[in-house]
Formats: structure tokens, C-alpha cells, sequence
């Protein structure tokens, strides 16, 4: 299983998952489900303590990769095969992103 933890401002907000099955989960942590001052990292993804699950990544978190001739260059620079979404997110979206929500892979040792 591949896991990244998701920051939203800077704050861990929960971890993002796909299982050797190409399953997609999302759960937010319980220290930011119980901050009144964190807001839900998207309108899909309201605040609830039970995990999100798709077959698919998330609307949401797929519009934070770059499409067109930016897609085309990370993925050349990076080696990274186009049709591979989750890969490219944690690839690409450490920093900087549209919202404030960052992706950061977690290496299993």
C-alpha cells in the first residue's frame, strides 16, 4: 500500500492511500477532525471521522496535477508514466499548490 499524508496550510490533515488493488482512501487525522480552526480540505471531502473510498483519485485531489505540455514535462523529467495519477501526485504536489492542500509521500522503511 502507498500512503502520503496530506497538509492542508501547513497542518497534517490525513492520510491519502491507494491499496494494491488500485483502491483510493482518504481519512482525515482525529487532531485536525477535532480543531474548530481546520476547515475541510475540500466541500468533497467534509469533515467526518469515517474514511472516503473510490475506485478513482478523487476529483479533488486529481485537478491538483498539471495538465497540457506541464503534465507532458513533469512526467518526461520525472519518469513518471502519464497514466499514472497517484504517482504523479506524490511526485509533484509537496509544495505550492492551488488551495494550500500538499501531498508528501510516506516512505515505508
Amino acid at each position: 500500500m502507498r500512503r502520503a499524508k496530506v497538509h492542508c496550510r501547513g497542518v497534517f490533515a490525513g492520510v491519502l492511500s491507494k491499496d494494491q488493488a488500485g483502491t483510493y482512501r482518504f481519512q482525515y487525522a482525529p487532531e485536525y477532525l477535532s480543531s474548530p480552526k481546520c476547515p475541510a480540505i475540500s466541500l468533497s471531502f467534509p469533515k467526518q471521522e469515517g474514511r472516503f473510498e473510490s475506485p478513482l483519485l478523487f476529483p479533488f485531489f486529481f485537478g491538483l496535477l498539471a495538465e497540457g505540455e506541464d503534465k507532458a514535462l513533469q512526467c518526461r523529467v520525472l519518469k513518471i508514466d502519464e497514466s499514472d495519477h497517484f504517482t504523479r501526485l506524490l511526485r509533484t504536489c509537496e509544495a505550492e499548490t492551488v488551495g494550500g492542500v500538499t501531498i508528501k509521500e510516506v516512505v515505508s522503511t
